[in-house]
């Protein structure tokens, strides 16, 4: 016969309890994870908008296109490093949202290119496949600046996301 010593019966805003009981079993590791991935994701924007403005490879050079490629490339330099270089999806996941954040709060007029969908999609697509991850970034770069199987654009492409894997790794291991 069923018992029913295990059956639960709703409050009246079951969804506060979920949120209650979500924010009462975070740990001390937890709540430090968060901590850092904020701090990274706001270093992060920081450089990345020093990026944009006048740092790195291709800085400033070549079209209105192919800046707001290069803007949109960074940003996925930028959001699959957080994947890579994260010690835990916690700290990721701030760092992500801090990235965003602090871009809309700070710097407007470059939210849009950080956050375009369409381009970032492509770039998760050449990610996910594993193999020869930069050259392929460096492919969709150069496809997305309507320059499909230039090897300067290509060349570019994969500079610009090496580099600033590198800048996020860096700050990844001086944060986390």
């Amino acid at each position: 016969m069923c018992e029913d010593t295990d059956i639960k019966i709703a409050s009246e805003k079951p969804s506060e309890d979920i949120k209650r009981n979500a924010m009462n079993s975070g740990t001390d590791m937890d709540t430090e994870s968060i901590h850092r991935g904020r701090a990274l994701g706001e270093k992060i924007a920081e450089l990345y908008m020093g990026a944009l403005l006048d740092q790195g490879p291709g800085a400033g050079e070549g079209s209105e296109e192919m800046l707001l490629q290069r803007q949109i490339l960074l940003s996925f330099a930028a959001l699959s490093g957080f994947e890579r270089f994260c010690k835990n999806s916690d700290a990721a996941t701030a760092a992500r949202s801090t990235f965003f954040e602090v871009i809309k709060n700070r710097y407007k007029a470059y939210y849009g290119g950080a956050t375009d969908n369409g381009a970032l999609s492509f770039y998760y697509l050449a990610f996910r496949r594993g193999s020869e991850v930069e050259r392929r970034i460096g492919q969709t770069f150069a496809m997305l600046c309507s320059h499909d199987g230039d090897p300067v654009y290509q060349e570019l492409g994969e500079a610009l996301y090496c580099w600033f894997s590198s800048v996020v790794k860096k700050t990844a291991k001086e944060i986390l």
